[in-house]
């Protein structure tokens, strides 16, 4: 009875053996296949969704690095001894980062004379509810506005909109000594505030004499935690002490418009602007984003406020979720490229000159950064990193056509 099941069972085992072996090979087969190539197109990637009220920002560091290298700071803080900092961590400046800084902020001005002379054709809408933008005529009718005040059917409210709806203005704070105290509440008046990234590339060495900061000659060093800074006050080289008072903040009356600078080609050539400004665009994100490897930002993970600086100021000003239990104050983390300069993501469709984007098709739309989109209809060649969210494979049926679409 036993041999017999025994042999029953080896039987078994034999035809599975067989059969894995076969679909193995035919497996084998498919991939040499050379028609099987079609399938190594680069996948498409989902845009950060929107978050609610009560959801946090997703951490740029693993919160178990975080809370790790928290604990490793404590310890430190309890042995008292020296520890050797590297730049920009000691006061001074990463050096082969300056001339980085010094593109990044001509990119940013190249960028916005660019978006100013191609929004002057090429309309800009925003939703005066939810602040939604479009970019070109006419604007679309997908129905998205999920804002308090919208209509019952969702539909956007359309308002002309500027160069502010396609790039927002994300300001920060003004320090005159990146390693000294934050700023405090009572304190939040008396300091300017400037664009965040025009704040990024002055920490990383670029000199505007409307907002001076202090350049150390000599490195701090900590013990036991503090920062030991053995120079002086002000160094014999810092000519910007005369308009700094006792506590280290300034009133500047004038401000200058680093807007302002003419870029040299001519007003009537727009695919050349735009060309031109989707290379400012990317050289000012790859610039920042290179940037911020070495010079910390921070953002608060509930809001939109932004400080660059090894850390955050202590104004208490938010109103994101639970800042009852906060006191006001934001909740600092590591900041990405995105809460620096957001992309304002908007609908995208190749050849959609004067078509109407409709709620029923919107599966079959792919979105774009607003200012690459605003380049893009002008005549600039949009580049293969937004080939997964521009859904440049998918055709978009017609009105005719849309009853046939599964």
């Amino acid at each position: 009875m036993f041999p017999r099941r025994a042999r029953a069972i080896l039987h078994f085992n034999q035809i599975i053996s067989k059969r894995c072996n076969a679909k193995n090979s035919a497996t084998d087969e498919v991939k040499n296949y050379p028609c099987a190539l079609y399938s190594t197109r680069l996948s498409y990637v989902e845009l950060p969704r929107s978050l609610s009220k009560s959801d946090r920002q997703p951490w740029v560091t693993d919160i178990n690095e975080v809370k790790r290298k928290a604990r490793l700071e404590k310890k430190e803080k309890k042995v008292v001894r020296e520890v050797t900092l590297s730049p920009p961590e000691n006061g001074l400046l990463v050096q082969e980062l300056t001339p980085v800084a010094h593109e990044v902020l001509a990119a940013r001005s190249e960028l916005f004379t660019c978006i100013s002379r191609v929004a002057d054709s090429i309309p800009v809408y925003y939703c005066s509810v939810c602040g939604e933008v479009h970019v070109g005529d006419p604007p679309h009718k997908i129905r998205t506005c999920n804002a308090s005040g919208s209509k019952k059917n969702k539909e956007h409210t359309w308002a002309s909109g500027g160069i502010e709806h396609v790039l927002p203005l994300v300001e920060s704070f003004h320090l005159y000594d990146r390693l000294g105290r934050a700023v405090s509440h009572n304190e939040r008046l008396q300091v300017d505030r400037i664009p965040a990234i025009v704040e990024l590339c002055i920490q990383a060495g670029v000199d505007i004499l409307e907002y001076p900061t202090r350049r150390r000659e000599f490195p701090v060093y900590r013990v036991a935690g503090r920062i030991i800074d053995f120079e002086k006050r002000f160094s014999k080289n810092d000519l910007s002490r005369k308009d700094i008072d006792t506590f280290g903040f300034w009133e500047m009356a004038k401000r200058s418009n680093d807007n302002g600078k003419s870029s040299n080609f001519p007003y009537k050539d727009l695919k050349g602007i735009a060309v031109q400004g989707m290379v400012a665009w990317e050289k000012m994100r790859s610039g920042a984003i290179e940037l911020m490897q070495k010079y910390a930002v921070k953002t608060c993970g509930y809001c939109s406020e932004v400080q660059v600086g090894p850390k955050g100021h202590r104004v208490r000003q938010c109103q994101a979720f639970k800042h009852q239990m906060r006191d006001g104050q934001h909740a600092w983390q590591e900041a990405n490229i995105d809460n620096l300069v957001p992309p304002v993501y908007v609908w995208h469709v190749h050849d959609s000159r004067d078509t109407v984007l409709i709620n029923a098709l919107k599966r079959y739309y792919g979105k774009l950064p607003a200012a690459v989109e605003l380049f893009s209809r002008a005549g600039a060649q949009v580049g293969t990193e937004y080939s997964a969210t521009t859904w440049g494979d998918v055709v978009v049926p017609g009105l005719d056509e849309e009853k046939l679409v599964v």
